[in-house]
């Protein structure tokens, strides 16, 4: 086949690019700029290029640069920096591969005469549908459950059945010249920056009150935008006893509400509601028990699912800490992805 490697500069993509060259499959690949650098600490990218370009130049395979500032801002920023105005905590990296990657890439990829994208995910595909990678550490099935079935029919993830300690050792043996390099983490237009740094360029100032669940003041913050639901460090608060979370953040009233301990009830609930929902394939049957996480670092725990006008309702077998606004909750039958949706709220019991 002809296939459109999406090289990132990491060791992921570079060892896909590497085992599919090595299949004998008519291979090029496609770097993307998504971000206009303003400053030395914004990104990395033209590092990320310079690795990408040297792998292609060893393993003689066309390289092309391709530019999507002007989609990501449109499509992805635009859209983050509006649900932080409004106090949510969105997940620009799931925006990021359902408008960008599997997209506009993906596009761009057949336009190119590709019969199918390759990327570096950890994850896998059969006959439509998106599996769990077989590394429990790596695995990104959470990141691309709004992938449609039509497209995932064209494309192909090589690494998704190795561990992440495979990946490394491929590498090293092809003598790929970052065999060794670190991780990328965060959200890629921030780079290396202080999230709070970054996002004061764009949001407006508005302190408020810290405030106990009962009612107390016990600090002020700059903005709820700068905390998320369950967070602990980072609110200038403390004094005896245990450490304070996050348990609310109140738009209308700039308030920011904690509870001391770790495992204090208000940071606790036993289901959701979610919208903004996709399926991989044709939607389930009500109710569904499956199991879900709603956040990424976390084991799926059973839950059974109903849905009414649009609306999910997922409630849990046992309680979930910091359910959090505009992520995602992402559900599974055993290592199959069956879709996700936005968390729209919390339920109590």
């Amino acid at each position: 086949m002809k296939i459109a490697v999406a090289l990132s500069g990491g060791v992921d993509s570079a060892v896909s690019l590497y085992l599919l060259k090595k299949e004998g499959h008519d291979v090029f690949a496609l770097f993307m700029k998504n971000w206009e650098e303003e400053d030395e600490g914004s990104c990395i990218a033209e590092k990320d290029a310079d690795d990408a370009r040297a792998v292609c130049d060893l393993l003689d395979v066309p390289f092309y640069p391709v530019n999507f500032t002007k989609e990501y801002w449109e499509n992805v920023f635009t859209d983050f920096l509006e649900e932080i105005k409004l106090g949510h905590t969105p997940n620009p990296d799931i925006l990021c591969n359902r408008e960008i990657k599997f997209k506009a890439l993906f596009e761009k990829a057949k336009s190119l005469g590709a019969n199918a994208l390759a990327t570096g995910h950890y994850c896998q595909t059969e006959r439509g549908s998106l599996l769990k990678g077989n590394d429990p550490k790596k695995d990104q099935s959470y990141f691309l459950y709004a992938i449609k079935e039509n497209t995932l029919n064209e494309v192909l993830f090589p690494i998704g059945h190795l561990e992440k300690k495979e990946v490394r050792k491929i590498a090293k043996e092809a003598n790929l010249p970052l065999f060794n390099k670190k991780d990328s983490t965060g959200i890629c237009f921030i780079g290396k920056r202080n999230f709070r740094q970054f996002l004061e360029q764009y949001l407006p100032h508005e302190p408020g009150i810290i405030e106990t669940i009962d009612g107390k003041k016990i600090g002020t913050h700059d903005g709820i935008y700068y905390y998320t639901i369950g967070q602990r460090k980072g609110m200038g608060i403390g004094g005896a006893g245990e450490a304070w979370f996050v348990a609310q953040k109140q738009k209308e009233t700039r308030k920011l509400i904690v509870a001391q301990g770790e495992n204090h009830p208000a940071l606790f609930a036993p289901a959701l509601t979610a919208t903004d929902i996709s399926w991989i394939g044709s939607p389930p049957s009500f109710p569904l028990k499956c199991k879900a996480k709603i956040r990424y670092r976390q084991v799926e725990e059973p839950c059974t699912v109903t849905s009414e006008q649009e609306v999910l309702y997922v409630t849990f077998d046992k309680e979930q800490r910091a359910i959090t606004p505009r992520q995602s909750v992402v559900f599974y039958d055993d290592n199959r992805c069956l879709g996700g949706a936005i968390i729209k709220e919390a339920l109590s019991k």
